[in-house]
């Protein structure tokens, strides 16, 4: 039945606001803006520049500019929130790390056309941003107060302080080993703060965490650059204005507000496992890139039992994407799926983190549960011995614990397969009279298939048609009207 293997939550609605608010935006594919002019205020009292060693000798043709973009694109993708944290927390503005780490990008794409890449390169862009932190400061005030306590930490131990220059000791972290998990986890609870609106949370985590450019969360999402820009923009000045401060929340709050991040890499998994509007009915790169921060939440909080059911639920999910879609992209539905191009290793890790969720916590949460029932699809040899009975039990304590109309509606859809199509109707009934999926066409498709099932074909095809017109995937979509024109 439609969409009866993906999570069971549904994404926040997103805004579609057209604020014309402008952010700057990152590297990686569209490659930074310039470097900003030059500093008016007083003569630079900071130790001089070195450059760090470079590797390759300089180059200046257009493939040494395409190797410095790639080279540029890599690092920040893989060292991002690492930078951005450690730049938070030495200057003790969020806005501010962002920034000067944007241009630091925006002076390697230059520099390392130029003179080939630095042996540290997040040594490099460390030092570079640094200095434009300072910069910023001197612009703001020639003696301002954080100026002069930044420059005191530095001089008290640039290399170790985490954002010094690189040059001359290769073999040293470019930071402090001892405090990058908590730069990251508190980048992590500071783009998705209770301060921020749920559309918010998700552009700026993809910005600061995941480091994709506005662009790429536009294509994602498909938003227009201009609004995703503006939301990020909004969201900055948001948290400077309440004064979020870059830190880990106290032990008190830190499991509330733990569910806002993982709330947060949810929605993003969500759009990508089952976009909700576009001619795709996957967004891999968007999934996978939520697996990835779900990974990088749990090296830092490894005894949280629900990151590891979120870690879950993502990785068996994500095992049937091979398998998901035909040659030109249509919708296979999980009964028609080749399950032998389904992950296995995904499905082996899956299982792992139910596991330790299981193991570390008195109990699975909510994305335990939900995890629980993807094992139950990823283990099954075919729909037909699948144990939909157990399936039926997990969406009832789901049901207890996050209540849904979409929860319902999937638990719905496990008694049809469990007791037949009579029951669930009656469910699904239910469900369209308390009004609380209305517009959604996740409901009449849910009816149609039922009432298929019950040979009623007429009211089926009223139904799956209304489901059609609903939706906005059109591989779905596609799907829908298939069923319709294939009733008697």
């Amino acid at each position: 039945m439609a969409r009866a293997d993906g999570p069971a939550l549904t994404p926040a609605d997103r805004d579609r606001s057209r604020d014309r608010d402008r952010d700057r935006d990152g590297p990686p594919s569209g490659g930074p803006p310039g470097p900003e002019p030059a500093s008016d205020g007083p003569p630079r009292t900071d130790p001089p520049r070195t450059d760090p060693p470079r590797t390759d000798p300089p180059r200046t043709d257009s493939a040494s500019a395409e190797s410095a973009r790639r080279a540029v694109e890599a690092v920040w993708r893989i060292e991002s929130a690492r930078i951005v944290g450690a730049l938070a927390r030495y200057t003790g503005d969020f806005a501010l790390a962002e920034d000067v780490a944007q241009e630091a990008l925006a002076e390697a794409l230059v520099s390392w056309s130029r003179d080939g890449a630095p042996a540290n390169p997040v040594g490099w862009l460390l030092a570079t941003a640094r200095r434009r932190a300072i910069d910023a400061f001197r612009r703001s005030s020639a003696l301002d107060e954080r100026y002069t306590l930044l420059a005191a930490r530095l001089a008290e131990g640039e290399f170790s302080s985490g954002v010094g220059d690189a040059a001359g000791r290769p073999g040293d972290p470019p930071w402090d080993p001892d405090r990058v998990d908590d730069d990251v986890l508190a980048l992590m609870f500071t783009a998705c703060h209770p301060v921020l609106s749920p559309e918010a949370r998700v552009a700026l985590t993809l910005r600061v965490v995941a480091g994709l450019s506005s662009e790429e969360i536009a294509r994602a999402f498909l938003t227009p650059v201009p609004t995703v820009q503006a939301r990020i923009t909004r969201a900055k000045k948001t948290i400077a204005a309440a004064r979020v401060p870059f830190e880990l929340p106290p032990a008190q709050e830190r499991p509330a507000r733990l569910g806002a991040v993982l709330s947060v890499l949810y929605v993003i998994f969500t759009e990508g496992s089952t976009a909700t509007a576009g001619d795709r009915l996957l967004r891999t790169d968007l999934a996978y890139e939520a697996v990835r921060l779900a990974r990088m939440l749990l090296a830092v909080l490894p005894g949280e039992p629900e990151v590891y059911g979120l870690l879950a639920l993502f990785e068996l999910t994500a095992a049937r994407f091979p398998a998901r879609t035909g040659p030109d992209g249509e919708a296979v539905l999980l009964e028609d799926q080749d399950r032998r191009l389904w992950d296995r290793s995904a499905v082996r890790r899956g299982l792992a983190a139910l596991g330790r969720a299981s193991a570390v916590g008195k109990g699975l949460g909510p994305y335990g549960l939900q995890a629980a029932i993807a094992a139950c699809h990823a283990t099954a040899p075919s729909v037909g011995e699948t144990d939909w009975e157990r399936v039926v039990l997990l969406y009832e304590a789901l049901g207890r614990v996050a209540p849904s109309p979409v929860v319902e509606l999937n638990r719905a859809v496990a008694v049809a397969m469990a007791s037949g199509p009579g029951p669930a109707l009656s469910l699904v009934d239910e469900l369209a009279v308390s009004g609380r999926l209305a517009g959604s066409y996740l409901l009449p498709s849910v009816r149609g298939e039922l009432l298929a099932r019950l040979g009623r074909t007429a009211e089926a095809r009223a139904e799956l048609e209304l489901a059609a017109r609903l939706c906005r995937n059109a591989p779905e979509r596609s799907v829908l009207l298939r069923k319709a024109a294939a009733l008697p």
